[in-house]
């Protein structure tokens, strides 16, 4: 089943800058993957059930993570940073409106509201906003919450939902949602009795919340299955927790030695939450070598097209499908790309086609012609994963590729392009150029 998904930002502003690539060059070295956003930001929510400090490690510094600070600093939580540490400390009074313009900027926002419902009794938050890929309804999120008591309002925008005292149910997911999962994972530590959520989301980021909600006091089993078990608590304390490595970071990466015929170690990784990944790359032919918290990537000879489809965890991940469609045009023969989670994903197919690339679009299927020529061109950026698979483009491209929009990128990856730099790539973030339209090539 398909999910049917105050002042001007730095992501805004970062819009009118773009990447200038001059292509060809095989990476080398060694990267470091920073800690994963997908788990970040539902930590910093869930920091919310508590009126004790907590402290996070490895965050990443990106603007999706900025933007929940400013979430949470709204509510009326203090947010410090020092490097890669977190300190939030929601002990002062708290709001249970998340406002319009910071969660339009961000969908992962609306998390916040199983934190809310679960501390305040209440919660009011406006409907979310954030990447192009389609519409990612969140009813999946509402029937949950509602299962365990709450009522729901849809009034003008906003969702208003509010429980004298939440109580815990059997919730069974029609689909894996990893967003309805920890919005009612976080609803159901202090909810009265026992929840069990089935069909729930089995991602690596959702057992590192168990995790941190354990930390903090919580009852949880099950977690990384598709069942897990909560046992309702009074009250949850403050914890330190470290945040897992990103996974989707860490595909990018791999893929960018690929398609450059470079040879990449990536560090600070577990290979276990990327194997049905791996094995696609191994497929296709690239050379991977794992170890217990790095992988070693090495391009080399005659790649060999393959079909892929997304699934949720532990299947093909949906964020590393437009990078694996770069790697899959240098590939020989055809390829078949089915997208079964976000219907939207391919609106960077059109950008693919203007650096070379010769790929067909028919429904939630693309058929990737291979052992394409990618030539430098202007393109832009649609999404954050669209974002990052056209600069792997631009990187293996002949000749000087400008990506624009770069915000988009800006959101999930903690500083792609001094990462890039490092490994050899030239890649710089220059103010974006005006013209009437976009030139086919750049001079």
């Amino acid at each position: 089943m398909m999910r049917s998904p105050a002042s001007e930002s730095p992501s805004v502003q970062n819009h009118m800058f773009s990447y200038l690539i001059s292509g060809g060059i095989p990476l080398e070295g060694a990267v470091k993957v920073s800690g994963a956003k997908n788990s970040a930001l539902k930590l910093m929510a869930a920091s919310l059930l508590t009126s004790d400090k907590t402290v996070l490690h490895n965050v990443p510094m990106i603007q999706d993570v900025l933007t929940m600070a400013d979430v949470l600093r709204e509510l009326g939580a203090e947010v410090s940073f020092s490097g890669d540490r977190m300190e939030i400390d929601p002990s002062g009074e708290l709001s249970h409106t998340a406002p319009y313009e910071l969660v339009r900027r961000m969908r992962a926002s609306i998390i916040v509201m199983g934190p809310l419902l679960a501390r305040l009794g209440e919660a009011r938050v406006a409907m979310p906003g954030g990447c192009n890929i389609g519409p990612r309804k969140i009813d999946f999120h509402l029937a949950g919450l509602e299962k365990l008591g709450a009522r729901i309002e849809v009034d003008h925008g906003f969702i208003n939902i509010a429980a004298d005292r939440l109580t815990g149910d059997v919730i069974s997911l029609s689909y894996p949602s990893v967003g309805a999962t920890e919005n009612v994972m976080m609803a159901a530590v202090m909810a009265r009795g026992r929840t069990v959520i089935e069909s729930a989301a089995r991602e690596p980021e959702i057992i590192d919340l168990a995790k941190f909600l354990t930390s903090m006091g919580a009852c949880i089993s099950g977690a990384g299955s598709d069942t897990i078990v909560i046992d309702g608590v009074d009250e949850l304390a403050g914890a330190t927790h470290t945040v897992v490595p990103d996974r989707i970071e860490a595909g990018t990466y791999m893929v960018a030695a690929a398609v450059t015929r470079g040879d990449v170690t990536v560090q600070n990784i577990n290979p276990l939450h990327l194997e049905i990944f791996i094995s696609k790359l191994r497929a296709i032919g690239v050379h991977v070598k794992e170890f217990d918290h790095k992988v070693c990537c090495r391009g080399e000879g005659r790649y060999s097209g393959t079909d892929i489809a997304t699934l949720p965890y532990p299947g093909f991940p949906t964020d590393l499908q437009a990078p694996i469609m770069v790697l899959l045009s240098l590939a020989r023969g055809h390829s078949i790309v089915t997208e079964n989670v976000f219907e939207n994903r391919f609106v960077f197919v059109d950008e693919m086609n203007r650096l070379g690339g010769h790929i067909r679009t028919s429904g939630h299927h693309a058929v990737v012609h291979g052992e394409s020529r990618f030539d430098g061109a202007i393109v832009e950026a649609p999404d954050l994963r669209a974002g990052a698979a056209l600069v792997l483009a631009g990187l293996a491209a002949a000749g000087t590729t400008e990506v624009r929009r770069i915000g988009h990128i800006d959101r999930g990856y903690e500083n792609f392009e001094q990462k890039l730099q490092a490994l050899g790539a030239d890649i710089q973030r220059v103010e974006t150029r005006d013209r009437k339209h976009r030139a086919g090539t750049l001079s």
